[in-house]
């Protein structure tokens, strides 16, 4: 039989109190460890750092591929020197952005294109997202601006368009040579100096003569590039018709050839106007004999230098021009020439014009004076042609398709001013 331990006799009362709770155990030398105190705290905040991190790349995943607020493509000019503050300022008041410049400051860090942000002129797509607008930015992607310079123009009208423009930049040095630039479409981007415009244009022109001049035809009578030039710039103020100027240069090439003086009108302007390119006004009468190393109806062979900048097709005609006996041609009334190869043909087609004319004319209009029967001399002779200049409208050098060209033998008896 097993022994029990006595029961103490207690009172109801003790009966009804609670048994003494034995203490805890008493705390372990190594966990009141300040080592271990501190390894549970960064254990918490990397934690903690883990899932702010998450949360802010999931938020900024969100941000850099979420739609932007752009209802429509917008061209936007982020100006030279602007820090990334001033970028985000932009593209805030531009609505190329959200409000929150901070999230555009947080995407810039984020893709490491802090110090890739280049200034410029941008187009940003309609709803770009914050990727693309930043991209964009660090790719350079500036707008170009096309610059369309017409056939014909000298340097000079040249230079005061480029200075008119709004999209360059500085100032032009030196005045280009006559027939150095090349008249063409360009793009640039906004804000590119003047000055490098002029030498695009420049090598441009060298490259395309250096091409034409290579596969020019054997019998072109011009000895070098610059007198190719000369002659391409007379053909390219005497017609705007592309099915013209191959048979332009031909008369051209025919007189030279058979020592014959060029007798062209635009000549005559250049070498009273030079750079200006446009008279104003009609040629007059004593202008015709004017002493001038430019004027074709006075000196020999070519004048000393371009009278514009020819284009391409100009350049290209003079080098390979049409394979005629041309050496006449007289305004058709059409906007276009008639061409012939003798003196007598031509004045048929002179008096077919001035016959027209005449019909057109004003019945109230004083008619001109003729021109004197001295500058109609025979189509053989080695100082003209027998053609006298028509009146040259004031505005005939600057428009590339005027309603009618006059050629390098005009039509004897033809008005000038007086």
């Amino acid at each position: 039989m097993s022994e029990r331990s006595p029961i103490s006799p207690r009172s109801p009362r003790a009966a009804l109190e609670p048994e003494q709770v034995p203490p805890p155990p008493k705390r372990s030398d190594v966990a009141r460890s300040p080592l271990v105190v501190f390894g549970n705290a960064v254990i918490t905040f990397i934690i903690l750092a883990m899932l702010a991190t998450g949360g802010v790349y999931v938020y900024g995943r969100q941000a850099l591929e979420a739609p932007g607020p752009l209802q429509d493509d917008k061209i936007v000019n982020i100006p030279a020197r602007a820090g990334k503050g001033d970028i985000a300022e932009v593209l805030q008041r531009e609505g190329v952005i959200d409000a929150n410049r901070w999230v555009f400051l947080g995407a810039v860090f984020a893709l490491k294109a802090a110090q890739d942000l280049k200034p410029g002129e941008y187009l940003f797509q309609k709803n770009a997202n914050l990727r693309d607008v930043i991209g964009v930015i660090v790719d350079g992607k500036v707008v170009q601006h096309s610059v369309t310079i017409p056939e014909g123009l000298t340097s000079e009208q040249i230079v005061a368009r480029l200075s008119d423009s709004d999209i360059f930049t500085g100032s032009i040095r030196e005045m280009p040579r006559e027939g150095t630039l090349l008249p063409e479409t360009y793009k640039f981007p906004r804000g590119t100096p003047r000055e490098q415009v002029i030498q695009r244009m420049q090598r441009e022109q060298k490259r395309v003569l250096a091409e034409i001049w290579e596969r020019r035809s054997g019998d072109v009578p011009v000895k070098t590039p610059e007198q190719l030039v000369t002659l391409a710039s007379i053909v390219e103020k005497e017609t705007g018709r592309a099915d013209e100027r191959s048979r332009v240069a031909a008369v051209f090439a025919n007189r030279l050839q058979k020592k014959m003086r060029l007798q062209s009108d635009p000549t005559i302007i250049y070498g009273l106007v030079g750079g200006k390119g446009t008279l104003g006004r009609p040629i007059k009468r004593s202008e015709i004999q004017q002493p001038s190393p430019y004027n074709t109806y006075v000196v020999d062979g070519l004048p000393p230098g371009p009278i514009a900048n020819p284009g391409r097709a100009s350049l290209e005609a003079t080098a390979s021009p049409a394979r005629t006996r041309d050496l006449f041609f007289v305004a058709d009334g059409t906007g276009g020439h008639t061409f012939t190869e003798t003196y007598d043909a031509h004045q048929k087609n002179v008096a077919k014009l001035r016959a027209s004319e005449k019909a057109a004319q004003n019945d109230t209009m004083e008619p001109a004076e003729e021109t004197p029967p001295a500058a109609a001399v025979p189509a053989d002779s080695n100082s003209a042609t027998g053609a006298a200049p028509r009146q040259a409208p004031a505005k005939q050098q600057r428009s590339r398709t005027p309603p009618a060209r006059q050629g390098a033998a005009q039509p004897s008896g033809a008005p000038v001013a007086q």
